[in-house]
């Protein structure tokens, strides 16, 4: 089974368990003067309650198979220059937060709106001042690309991935 048919069935399975407790809810208890739905009410409740727990334990094996391939599957990735290698978990991760927690980081290498001229003290001395920058604004620009275009490259490759990666078990 490939990773994307392993994800596609755990939803199957969850959207399957809720439609069986929900039938558990409505189906469960009745008063006696009402007309059971079913010939053996209490076989058919029993038989769903089977069935749910059937269902989380076959959800509980795919998603411990899909975790298992996420940390085993290594993967690479081109990013700017580099082509970096990840495990799919460690994808994930930088996808949904890193990524953006960096980009946020870079975005704070600005100026400030500093100006750079003539400033005049209190006590009447006018200094020449220049702004002092203690990052390179030519690297920051090029990782401020990088990570704008992380998130498509990850997404990009991971779709490939998780439809040609066999589910480890």
């Amino acid at each position: 089974m490939k990773l994307i048919e392993a994800l596609k069935k755990v939803k199957y399975l969850q959207k399957k368990a809720d439609d069986i407790k929900e039938k558990i809810g409505k189906h469960s208890a009745d008063l006696d003067y009402e007309t059971p739905v079913y010939a053996d009410q209490r076989s058919q409740v029993t038989s769903w309650i089977q069935g749910y727990t059937d269902i989380l334990k076959d959800i509980s094996h795919l998603q411990y198979a899909i975790q298992k391939t996420n940390l085993e599957k290594q993967v690479k990735i081109k990013l700017g220059d580099n082509v970096v290698e990840k495990s799919i978990t460690e994808w994930i991760l930088r996808r949904r937060t890193l990524a953006k927690q960096e980009l946020s980081m870079y975005k704070m290498l600005t100026d400030k709106n500093l100006r750079e001229g003539n400033v005049q003290f209190s006590g009447g001395q006018v200094v020449p001042a220049k702004i002092r920058r203690y990052y390179d604004p030519v690297e920051r620009d090029k990782k401020l690309e990088e990570l704008t275009t992380e998130p498509h490259e990850i997404d990009a490759t991971l779709e490939i991935v998780n439809a040609t990666t066999d589910l480890i078990d």
